[in-house]
This record gives structure tokens, sequence and C-alpha cells, in this order.
């Protein structure tokens, strides 16, 4: 497993790349909090042993390799876009603009690109996207976790400020009880307006309030 994570990154160092960059996003499916993006440059032939695609990871694991990567890692960045951008420029470029911005605030500038899929577009260093990237790249897998773990991180933030939400326990994501927390409560500022089930509620509370004028 060890070669199959470093295969890109070894490939780029025998061009002569020294500061290979990869990056990854976390949170676009869900309802409500930031699309987040971590970008991170690691020592050459860095591994760390079980680091992989985030998603794989248990959350304590997540924690764990969280702040040896930070530690470890030449340069990281992370970059955040909130809701109501997410809103105006569709979640697609939303997660690229995140990307952009991490890679932007790493204190060192990378010579070559990684990314989990996505292209990134207008950057002058070479991008390559990588199918299912952060389960094939180290330097992806652990851009993934930077990434999940401040999400994680913001969403927790936010189940102090909306209890009722109970955002600890999805993240945002659209779960059967999130749905229902949603159609109880209403939505918040936080929440993505042009995801479906987010028009649902609003388009139920418009309809509700017309009901209650004509009352």
């Amino acid at each position: 497993m060890t070669n199959d994570l470093l295969a890109y990154e070894k490939d780029l160092y025998s061009e002569g790349y020294k500061f290979i960059c990869g990056t990854d996003e976390a949170g676009r499916g869900p309802l409500a909090g930031p699309v987040v993006a971590g970008a991170v440059i690691l020592p050459k032939n860095y591994y760390l042993e079980g680091l992989t695609d985030s998603k794989k990871l248990s959350e304590k694991k997540r924690e764990k390799f969280f702040e040896i990567i930070k530690q470890d890692a030449i340069a990281y960045g992370i970059g955040i876009v909130d809701a109501k951008t997410i809103d105006e420029i569709n979640i697609y470029e939303a997660s690229r603009l995140a990307m952009k911005k991490a890679i932007s605030n790493m204190q060192i500038k990378p010579d070559y690109i990684l990314t989990d899929a996505m292209p990134i577009l207008d950057m002058d260093v070479p991008v390559k996207p990588i199918i299912h990237g952060d389960g094939l790249s180290i330097t992806i897998a652990a851009a993934s976790v930077l990434a999940k773990v401040t999400r994680d991180h913001y969403m927790y933030e936010l189940d102090k400020k909306y209890p009722q939400y109970e955002f600890k326990k999805h993240k945002g994501y659209p779960t059967k009880r999130h749905l229902e927390l949603i159609n109880e409560y209403g939505v918040t500022e936080d929440y993505r307006f042009t995801y479906k089930p987010v028009q649902k509620v609003l388009e139920s509370s418009e309809k509700n309030e017309k009901t209650n004028k004509k009352n």
C-alpha cells in the first residue's frame, strides 16, 4: 500500500518537482455550512501508516492524523467558502474556489498540484486531477483529512449556536433526522438556499405565511 500511495509523488520527484501539493475538499453534499478545502505539501517520500481517504477513516483516526499532518507538513493551508457564496456561484465553482484559497494560504508556493478529480483553472503551475485521488495519493489523502476535520470543527461550533439542528451528529448532510429538523424549525442563514430540500422548506414556509395572512 505504501508504494501505491506514493506512486504519483515519486514520479513527480523523479521529474525534478520539489514542492508537490495535494488538495481536496469536504462538504459538497450538505444542506448547511461551508465547503472546506485543504492543501498540503509533505516531506519527500513521506508516509503515514493508515492514512487514506478521510471518508474511510474513523473520526478518532481523522483527528489524530489531522494533528500529525499539520506538524509534519512542509506547508499546509485551509480554504473556506460559505453557504451564501455557494448559492451565488454553485457548489462546483465554490469547491474550486476553496481549493484555490487553501493553496494560496500555504506558506510555500507549490510547483505541482495534485487534486481529487477536480481540475483547477488559472493556476501558474501544472495541475493533475486524479480520479479517486484521495485513495491513491498520500498528499491528496492528507489534504482530505485537513478539509474534513476542519469542516467538522466548524459544524461543532454551529451546533453550539443552533443546538436544535443537531449539526454535531449529521454535519449538515441531508439525513432523515436533519430533514425532520428543518421542517420543524425552518432554516438559518447557514443553509444553502439553492439546495432542493432547503428550497422545499422555504416554499412551505412562504405558503404558510400567505395562509396565515388570509386568515
